[in-house]
């Protein structure tokens, strides 16, 4: 046994998807309107997960052109099945399900196999020679879970949807995963929104095509009821449920982490797992062991649906590495590798040019400003936020007149905080701008010396912090905005996403050097 930190994978990675090869295991999460799309981690242990590649790398496999926030790609499965790999998702701003492969879950994927079953959240089941589809749908009147057959070859449906169930009574009866195990057929589901009524629950049946009866303990997974004091981790759901090469089970499942004291979250949904047991009657029971995280007995003992906690223990199949419990400013810090950094929508490629030996980037604005969602998406390239306690840093070099870029923490086109330099008749002024809903505050402009300065935004529980560093390299503070402002539950329409530290570039050429994210610096 093994003490693992929950999340396993932290920062906005939804809607977790896991599948085994031998003793390696991949995971995809969602991506939404960011570009490359349906991130692929890898892991020996299950604790400890490191990013690989994307399934979606070309824009014949995702057109995100107009997505709106929060649309693009949701719900990813991915599976393996004779020795070649199957991921299906949705672009909920392009066509709807597709299927695409890969020989390696790395990559190169194929381009999109479209699957006429409509709805989202899609799912596959290889079946000795038989390959079913799954989706949350509306046919005929009805809304929930549809399968159908597909044909092995061609990935082409070969027959007409069926409907399997609506659920256990929960909202939005979605996210289905069919597993054949034994001589049932399990099919796993998310109910209640991913908000906080957001559960697990599971069913079975002797036949495909069902009927399939509830499990008498669902929902088997679920934080709903409980207050922050009792639980840091709400919303959990979404699941996957898999076995690992010695035999054990687990589930990977979305939540998030709340900021202290309050309903409120900015990080985005997070990948978390738990140990899972199977009952004398045949079905799963998550974190059957009281989570070493909770602190309150009788919320605990009471609770219906299992429970998960930021530090837990289970059967993982190796050692995990030892993580950094250092305070903020011990941390180290550090510029993100190449696979970590997101663009919004299809990004144009000439605009973004990399010079590795000088550890710079320069960025060619193309006159879109952040808060804008039509026509050419904004010149933006960003990382996950992954703690609370998170800053990003880069030295910003603004050379012709009417050019502007910096550092930004970005939720989405109506919220986020940036602090830039503009340019004007051949002298340079710092700024920020803090965007909340339609709402704009932006700070009076502090001319500098020269072109270039270092800009830094420390991310933390209750603000935002502007700053750059003056002539003596010492922060100097520009503006705050409350970390409440970014938070997925302030949003005037329903999110999904988390929020990003990145560079931007509206006007102009804009060189960033040596950008990096981490602890906050001392």
């Amino acid at each position: 046994m093994y003490t693992y930190q929950n999340p396993v994978i932290k920062g906005f990675n939804p809607d977790p998807s896991v599948c085994r090869a031998g003793e390696d295991y991949y995971l995809v999460t969602s991506s939404f309107e960011y570009f490359p799309g349906v991130p692929v981690y890898h892991s020996k242990n299950l604790a400890d997960w490191t990013l690989v590649g994307h399934c979606l790398t070309r824009r014949e496999q995702l057109v995100l052109d107009g997505a709106r926030p929060s649309g693009g790609i949701y719900a990813p499965t991915i599976r393996v099945h004779g020795g070649r790999f199957y991921m299906t998702t949705t672009n909920v701003s392009h066509r709807g399900n597709f299927i695409v492969t890969a020989s390696d879950p790395r990559g190169p994927w194929s381009d999109p196999v479209w699957v006429t079953q409509g709805g989202i959240d899609p799912s596959l089941l290889f079946d000795g020679g038989a390959v079913y589809f799954t989706s949350t749908d509306t046919i005929g009147g009805r809304t929930g879970i549809f399968l159908c057959e597909l044909d092995p070859e061609s990935l082409e449906r070969r027959t007409e949807p069926v409907f399997l169930t609506a659920g256990g009574g929960g909202r939005f009866a979605e996210a289905p995963h069919l597993y054949k195990i034994g001589k049932y057929y399990y099919l796993l589901l998310a109910e209640g929104g991913t908000e906080y009524g957001h559960m697990v629950t599971i069913f079975r049946s002797l036949a495909v095509a069902g009927p399939y009866e509830p499990c008498p303990r669902n929902p088997i997974l679920t934080h709903r009821g409980m207050d922050a004091q009792h639980s840091p981790v709400q919303c959990t759901g979404h699941a996957e449920l898999f076995e690992d090469h010695n035999g054990n089970w687990w589930m990977a499942a979305l939540g998030v982490r709340q900021l202290p004291g309050v309903f409120l979250h900015n990080l985005g949904r997070e990948t978390f797992l738990a140990p899972v047991a199977w009952d004398e009657d045949g079905w799963p029971a998550v974190a059957p062991e009281r989570a070493s995280g909770a602190n309150d007995e009788q919320s605990v003992s009471s609770h219906r649906g299992g429970v998960l906690a930021l530090t837990m223990t289970g059967p993982l199949p190796g050692e995990p590495a030892a993580r950094c419990d250092c305070s903020p400013g011990e941390a180290d810090w550090v510029s993100p590798s190449g696979p970590d950094f997101l663009y919004i929508r299809n990004p144009e490629p000439s605009r973004y040019l990399r010079d590795p030996q000088n550890n710079t980037l320069t960025l060619r604005g193309n006159g879109m400003a952040l808060r804008e969602t039509e026509g050419a998406p904004p010149v933006f390239l960003g990382v996950r936020q992954t703690e609370f306690d998170m800053a990003a840093q880069a030295e910003v070099t603004v050379t012709e007149d009417g050019g502007k870029g910096g550092l930004v923490a970005y939720y989405g086109p109506d919220y986020h905080y940036a602090v830039y330099l503009t340019r004007y008749g051949g002298v340079t002024y710092l700024r920020t701008v803090r965007r909340v809903h339609d709402l704009e505050a932006r700070s009076e402009r502090v001319q500098i010396y020269g072109e270039t300065a270092t800009l830094r935004i420390i991310a933390g529980k209750d603000f935002y912090t502007l700053y750059w560093l003056d002539p003596s390299g010492n922060p100097a503070e520009l503006a705050r905005g409350a970390t409440a402002g970014l938070c997925t539950e302030g949003t005037a329409s329903m999110t999904f996403t988390g929020t990003l530290l990145g560079m931007f570039c509206e006007r102009g050429e804009v060189v960033f050097r040596g950008f990096g994210v981490g602890g906050t610096p001392k």
